[in-house]
């Protein structure tokens, strides 16, 4: 049985735990708080360039630009895993290696060869140890202030490698904030980009496809050179985005569940301890009454 200075050690020690925790949850709030912010400004412009580009290269034509054509036998697919550098943060992280598996997997089974390029080290390590072959890697770029050239550089690297023959195809898989208590992974295909699924407007016929229509100048096929490589950039950058501030949530969900613990583990050990103090004082009346009877007798 633990004695009544182990006992107090314990609670030491788990007060000490709860500091910790509680300061870790403060800093991802704060974080959270900017990196939200970020996110949220930004996300309206990328989602309006990707749909705005999508519908221009629909009526420019599928073959009116490299980055739109499908290469025709595909065999060779760039998997850019977004996770973060550290952890602490719950299943955060297990969840898209999760994603990242099942369709690393769906692919080899289709005899299509698999590599990636990686954001954050647990995604580099998850890789490593898995054996999947790894083009780029990243390390420090989600949990610090994102820079969009950063996303830029890498950009151009999956461009030239998807124009060259290195990739056939090109997805991104990464944690789409939706909430602060969840973070969902998801699956996006940048390269070959291709054109959305076709609209019905209310007032058109039933059936009929609607294309909204634009008058370009310059030309749509120099808009697209021009746009598309810059929309594989803003993608690329939303994802970061979305990373870091997912990151930031399930770390700080992570460790006001961890501060809780704590709590109750230390109500648990001041209970275990006022009982066996209480029946150290028991023992101790016990032996002096005892000792009276018996001088007594």
């Amino acid at each position: 049985m633990a004695t009544l200075k182990d006992v107090q050690n314990k609670i030491g020690a788990v007060k000490k735990t709860k500091q910790i925790t509680r300061a870790m949850n403060m800093v991802a709030a704060s974080k959270l708080r900017g990196a939200q912010s970020h996110m949220e400004a930004f996300r309206p412009y990328a989602t309006k360039f990707a749909e705005v580009l999508e519908s221009l290269s629909r009526s420019a034509g599928n073959d009116s630009n490299p980055l739109l054509v499908a290469h025709e036998n595909t065999k060779k697919v760039n998997i850019v895993l977004c996770t973060s550098d550290r952890g602490l943060c719950g299943g955060f992280n297990t969840s898209i290696v999760e994603k990242a598996l099942s369709f690393a997997r769906e692919a080899v089974s289709v005899d299509r060869e698999v590599s990636f390029t990686t954001f954050g080290k647990k995604g580099r390590n998850w890789c490593r140890k898995m054996r999947f072959a790894i083009d780029s890697e990243y390390l420090d770029v989600v949990g610090s202030r994102i820079g969009f050239e950063v996303a830029s550089r890498v950009g151009k690297k999956l461009i030239n490698g998807f124009l060259e023959g290195t990739y056939d195809e090109v997805y991104l898989i990464y944690p789409e904030f939706i909430s602060f208590a969840r973070q969902v992974p998801v699956v996006k295909k940048i390269l070959p980009m291709t054109p959305i699924e076709t609209q019905k407007d209310e007032e058109t016929e039933r059936g009929k496809p609607y294309v909204p229509e634009h008058i370009c100048e310059p030309s749509s096929d120099e808009l697209l050179a021009e746009l598309l490589p810059r929309n594989v950039y803003v993608q690329l950058y939303s994802a970061l985005l979305e990373t870091s501030t997912s990151e930031h949530a399930a770390r700080m969900a992570a460790m006001n569940n961890a501060t809780k613990a704590c709590k109750d583990m230390i109500d648990d050990l001041v209970l275990a301890y006022n009982k066996a103090r209480q029946a150290a004082i028991t023992s101790e009346l016990m032996d002096i009454v005892g000792g009276a009877e018996a001088l007594s007798g």
